[in-house]
């Protein structure tokens, strides 16, 4: 069944169960918005980012009933692949690049970039769509206080997330990786509406793919900042795995990065993320404080943090073998570097050192192997006269330093 824009909810692009209305006119899902308002402690409109002050949710039971008939229509089961000759393309883009009012025919273009196949993509690239879309996303540089301005700009970031990123196909990257393009979209991601900064999201999530050379925007702790907000977004599971493929693209191609994203606050946030992480988000997240990590700047951050060995040690021996390889890394670094007494005792405390001693049974060598032999010669005896250090473990510990 297609299911129709309205019907999603702008903060999670989900379809809608529990659709309400807030102040500003907008439906969402129930639990989205009342997360946003409550939990986040947001005092915006999360689709236009106009300012409230009346936080009231209104259940939308007609919208709620028109989508219930549209699911049972028999019209709905079959979804129509849009259609457009080259005129018609051509007429829309003089349209878009000529009318005041950009953003019904944006939204009509659209409609018909994410629904068409690649012959109307390329079309449109052709028939030099991209430069036109482009125009309007460098426009809110100059015009970001215009509203009407800015909603073309979230429009026509909406088109552009649908284009390929292909070695045969290199005007859109080409065009998005100007300075002015870049600039723009950052502000984008800084101040657009949820949708907007997914739609931006998906496509520096494209740009990465295709090695775009981000030392442009590396200078810029609030993109940092941004990029983070999305990289902790509980709502949109979408927008913040994007956002965290982005930032490790960023971080493993310059060691520059790391020193802005360092002082953006990402220590912190990645800590915190890791106790309710799945798998994948896990690894990930672990993956970039292992990168920050490679910075002394980084690995003061995660030993002051108040939790930081406890939720790294806990992630070991229970996520997966990536998960651990990751962990142990990152203690080694920080047991190298940082072999401070508050440190070495932590990490017996919250369970490093006993599972570190379990990867010792591991049949045969490998780097990560390795890593433990160093952190046991290094701190063996520091770790043993601690009165809390298991008594059966003292023997076991001294046979493996002695072995080592």
């Amino acid at each position: 069944m297609e299911i129709l824009p309205d019907f999603l909810c702008p903060i999670s692009m989900e379809l809608m169960r529990d659709p309400v209305t807030i102040s500003t006119g907008v439906s969402y899902e129930r639990k989205n918005i009342e997360k946003w308002f409550f939990t986040y402690k947001k005092k915006t409109c999360p689709a236009t980012m106009q300012s409230i002050k009346n936080f009231d949710i209104t259940p939308n039971h007609t919208l709620k009933a028109i989508m219930l008939q549209y699911s049972c229509s028999p019209s709905s089961s079959a979804s129509q692949q849009p259609s457009i000759n080259h005129d018609d393309m051509l007429s829309l883009l003089n349209t878009v690049e000529t009318s005041p009012f950009k953003v019904s025919s944006l939204k009509k273009l659209r409609s018909i970039i994410e629904k068409g196949d690649e012959i109307v993509k390329a079309d449109f690239i052709q028939s030099k769509g991209v430069e036109a879309l482009v125009k309007i996303v460098v426009q809110v540089l100059f015009e970001s206080s215009d509203f009407i301005a800015f909603r073309a700009c979230e429009e026509a970031m909406g088109v552009l997330q649908h284009l390929p990123f292909s070695e045969e196909e290199k005007t859109t990257f080409e065009l998005l990786s100007k300075p002015e393009s870049m600039k723009s979209m950052a502000i984008m991601l800084q101040r657009g509406s949820a949708e907007a900064r997914l739609y931006t999201i998906t496509i520096f999530q494209k740009m990465a793919k295709s090695g775009y050379d981000w030392n442009f925007v590396i200078q810029d702790v609030d993109f940092f900042k941004s990029l983070l907000e999305m990289v902790s977004d509980e709502i949109c599971t979408k927008a913040s795995s994007c956002a965290m493929e982005v930032l490790i693209e960023i971080l493993g191609s310059s060691k520059k990065s790391r020193f802005q994203a360092i002082e953006a606050g990402a220590v912190c946030i990645l800590i915190e993320l890791l106790p309710d992480s799945n798998r994948s988000k896990c690894e990930k997240v672990l993956l970039l404080i292992k990168l920050l990590c490679e910075c002394a700047e980084g690995r003061q951050a995660l030993v002051e943090h108040g939790m930081g060995i406890p939720a790294i040690s806990k992630r070991m021996l229970h996520v997966s073998p990536t998960a651990t390889k990751m962990v142990v890394k990152i203690l080694w670094v920080i047991s190298r570097f940082h072999p401070t007494e508050r440190v070495l005792e932590e990490m017996l405390v919250y369970g490093s050192v006993k599972k570190l001693l379990v990867l010792l049974h591991v049949d045969g060598r490998s780097s990560t192997k390795d890593k433990v032999i160093k952190m046991i010669k290094l701190h063996g005896n520091s770790w043993k006269r601690y009165p809390c250090f298991p008594c059966e473990l003292k023997e076991y510990l001294a046979f493996v330093s002695n072995a080592c």
